[in-house]
């Protein structure tokens, strides 16, 4: 399935000007109001910690917020200030679908570095994050 962004519009539309660089989308098992809290507050106190960042990361900025389905952040790479990520979050059998969407203005980066970047996000979102609701 083709990514879609904010409001259900196709990627054609909403990313005309982005580089979409990786997306993915995955199962969890909180439901989507909680899967959108943890984005929209990923600090929040009492929480569970989950968005632990590399040397090379920075919190993100939260752009853009709409309750329970649509959360936007800043880059999480001062190296790449103008890439954004999209998370669209949907119910499912009682958890939620969290897919994400990183695009870029920019250039694309090298291989390497957009290997990490996609292997970090897979992590602290299908792993770390899923971790902290005890699965």
């Amino acid at each position: 399935m083709r990514p879609r962004g904010p409001y259900g519009r196709s990627t054609s539309l909403y990313f005309r000007c982005l580089e979409i660089l990786g997306y993915r989308a995955r199962p969890l098992p909180a439901p989507p109001r909680i899967v959108f809290q943890s984005l929209a507050e990923p600090k929040a106190p009492g929480t569970s910690p989950w968005l632990v960042l590399l040397e090379d990361e920075r919190p993100p900025i939260v752009l853009q917020a709409e309750e329970s389905h649509h959360v936007r952040w800043s880059s999480l790479w001062p190296s790449r200030p103008n890439d954004v990520l999209d998370f669209e979050i949907s119910p499912k059998d009682g958890g939620s679908i969290l897919r994400f969407i990183l695009s870029t203005p920019d250039e694309s980066p090298d291989a390497s570095r957009l290997g990490h970047m996609r292997k970090r996000l897979n992590h602290l979102l299908f792993a770390d994050r899923r971790f902290s609701y005890g699965q």
